[in-house]
């Protein structure tokens, strides 16, 4: 059984709810000690206010639990109203061929108010940065990713975990080793990316290795990379070994969505969760599917979650001040930033 006795952490499951408040039925199993956060999206959000009130309600019903969202920018940004409207990440890569210094610091700035707002509306952390490369093959990524230069993403995203850290919120990396070298989306079918360890080395993992010591969590995904393994990453011990031993990354690894299409090969939902857990990762998402999530909650009563794994999920806390909205923006670096995101289409032409 889960020690259910540790209050500051949680479990190894994040799972989602229905809609923009919660039902007694997700009240209910709320308490389950393997739950250990929820993920929201854009039907769970319509406001900042609205947010926050959900947040505060959920952790009504459990004090330990963490909150995440999707919140990159771009087309990712599952709360739209009321915050600010981030620009794709690409822009801050345009921006930065030209103007390497100012962009940086943007980047920055841009980290720190997502941060910020998310917090202001009840949120622990958003999964973000994306490290993958846009090498024009992958629809699910294209201009989530700041370059298709592993080195310019390093910068970029560094200055942008340097905003999160700025904000007292965790960053967590994605989709580790690198999605963006195949042409298939994993959210549909089963991506297969043939290059050897020694070309992913060379260019994917770049930025995983060199922002490692400063990301608090890092999502693998759901690929397979044939010639290193026949599992997908976030599924293999080989992958998830080499990110803890070679890499020597200390954090937490969290699953990409287990009802993806790209995690079908692992079996059911409680077979994937085990399967996920099997291979390293800390934490894992089950998603849009509640009866699969009521299954995997069922096999995890008899997992025991490693003293290790729990302390690091509790990483994934936001650890700074609250402050509302109103106050937020008066403060001259939100508007500053508020500003020059406005202006991020023109920067980067």
């Amino acid at each position: 059984m889960i020690d259910s006795g540790a209050e500051t952490f949680g479990g190894p499951l994040m799972c989602d709810i229905e809609g923009t408040r919660l039902n007694d039925v997700e009240r209910g199993w709320l308490s389950d000690p393997c739950v250990g956060g929820i993920i929201l999206f854009a039907r769970n959000v319509e406001s900042p206010e609205q947010m926050r009130k959900l947040c505060d309600d959920i952790r009504r019903c459990r004090s330990n639990i963490v909150i995440a969202i999707d919140q990159e920018g771009g087309r990712v940004q599952r709360l739209r109203n009321g915050v600010t409207t981030l620009p794709p990440m690409a822009h801050l890569g345009q921006y930065y061929r030209r103007l390497p210094d100012e962009a940086l610091l943007l980047a920055r700035d841009t980290g720190w108010l997502l941060a910020m707002e998310m917090a202001a509306c009840g949120a622990d952390f958003s999964f973000a940065p994306v490290l993958d490369l846009d090498d024009a093959r992958c629809p699910a990524i294209g201009n989530r990713a700041f370059s298709d230069d592993p080195q310019h993403v390093t910068a970029l995203a560094g200055a942008f975990i340097e905003g999160f850290e700025e904000a007292g919120m965790a960053s967590v990396g994605k989709h580790f080793p690198g999605h963006g070298g195949v042409t298939l989306d994993s959210h549909l079918v089963m991506p297969e990316d043939t290059r050897t360890l020694e070309a992913l080395e060379s260019h994917d993992l770049i930025p995983f290795r060199s922002l490692s010591d400063r990301l608090t969590g890092i999502m693998p995904a759901h690929v397979r990379f044939t010639q290193v393994d026949d599992r997908p990453a976030g599924f293999s011990k080989r992958w998830l070994e080499y990110l803890r031993h070679d890499i020597g990354f200390e954090g937490v690894i969290v699953s990409d969505d287990l009802s993806m299409e790209g995690a079908a090969m692992a079996g059911g939902p409680g077979e994937r969760v085990m399967a996920a857990l099997a291979a390293g990762c800390d934490l894992t998402l089950l998603c849009n599917d509640p009866e699969a999530a009521a299954r995997a909650r069922d096999r995890l009563a008899r997992h025991e979650m490693a003293p290790e794994a729990r302390q690091r999920l509790g990483r994934l806390h936001f650890s700074g001040e609250r402050l509302t909205l109103e106050a937020l923006r008066a403060l001259p670096r939100w508007q500053c930033t508020y500003d020059s995101l406005q202006q991020i289409d023109t920067r980067s032409d």
